[in-house]
């Protein structure tokens, strides 16, 4: 799932792109949404919250999508003549293509493709709360409320790697800065995170906010610096492999309740020793194919 900061890049970029200017059509392909009518509505700003994407109108309205897994928008240039608008998909790679489009916003300008988004609602922008009003202080908000984020996090019984990820105490973070913001603090993914001092909890979000503070600013992300292929990251995305500070394997297991677990990568030479879940057993062959959560396979 797209991290808070790629997040606000696909804002950003479709902000650009429609804001300030009317629609001149619009195709939602959703439950419940076919015979929404927003040619005409001018665009007022495209905004993020978390991990969520608001399309502000003039009209009162609100278009909140959400990418889940493997949701994207494309933007390419508004075709000429009215003809060409019925059927803006099929103007795009073919690659793209292939994924399905859920919402058509046209410009005057800039056409956005909304492919396999996740969540797509339209409410009145008044009642925004009812869709985001759930989530925690946005990481990359300018009015971060950090003691607020602390003490969200060392509420409930979570684990810190959990509490990191659940966006009800944090939005934004996923497990691409989880795991990287717990190994740059060496800190154990499964220590509950009550058990940690607020010292602790106030150096992870902070870490964190740099973090993914940076991934706004770069199309590549990375928490080492290094952006070239294979270089990105200190352990995710890396189980077999040697950590880049103490050497020992890079190990991988799932956190959190079942049905709700996620990835977490992690040395246990840096951060404490082994997950409660992993026996230690070599891992498989780097390349091998592995089984998240999910049940979906993916190459490592």
């Amino acid at each position: 799932m797209p991290e808070g900061d790629v997040v606000r890049r696909t804002a950003i970029r479709l902000d650009t792109a429609l804001a300030g200017r009317p629609l001149l059509d619009a195709d939602l392909r959703w439950p419940g949404l076919g015979t929404a009518d927003l040619a005409g509505a001018p665009v007022l700003e495209v905004a993020s919250r978390g991990k969520h994407i608001l399309t502000r109108l003039g009209t009162g309205w609100t278009l909140r999508s959400h990418l889940r897994m493997e949701g994207a928008w494309f933007v390419q240039p508004t075709p000429a003549g009215a003809a060409a608008a019925v059927h803006p998909a099929r103007r795009v790679p073919g690659q793209v293509r292939r994924r399905p489009v859920r919402a058509v916003l046209m410009g005057p300008e800039w056409t956005c493709l909304g492919l396999r988004l996740g969540m797509l609602d339209l409410v009145r922008t008044a009642d925004e709360g009812t869709l985001i009003g759930h989530l925690g202080p946005d990481v990359l908000d300018p009015g971060f409320d950090a003691e607020r984020a602390v003490a969200n996090l060392a509420a409930g019984g979570q684990t810190i790697g959990e509490a990191l990820m659940d966006q009800r105490r944090l939005a934004g973070i996923g497990t691409l800065w989880a795991c990287e913001t717990l190994f740059a603090e060496r800190v154990h993914p499964w220590t509950r995170s009550a058990e940690l001092p607020a010292a602790v909890l106030a150096r992870l979000v902070a870490r964190a906010r740099r973090f993914i503070t940076a991934g706004v600013e770069q199309a590549v992300q990375s928490s080492t610096g290094d952006r070239r292929p294979g270089r990105e990251t200190y352990v995710h995305a890396r189980s077999g492999r040697p950590c880049r500070r103490c050497g020992r394997t890079v190990r991988v297991a799932m956190i959190g309740p079942p049905s709700r677990e996620r990835t977490m990568f992690y040395c246990p030479g840096c951060q404490g020793g082994l997950a409660p879940t992993d026996d230690g057993a070599p891992l498989a062959p780097l390349g091998a194919r592995v089984r998240g959560a999910t049940g979906r396979e993916r190459s490592r």
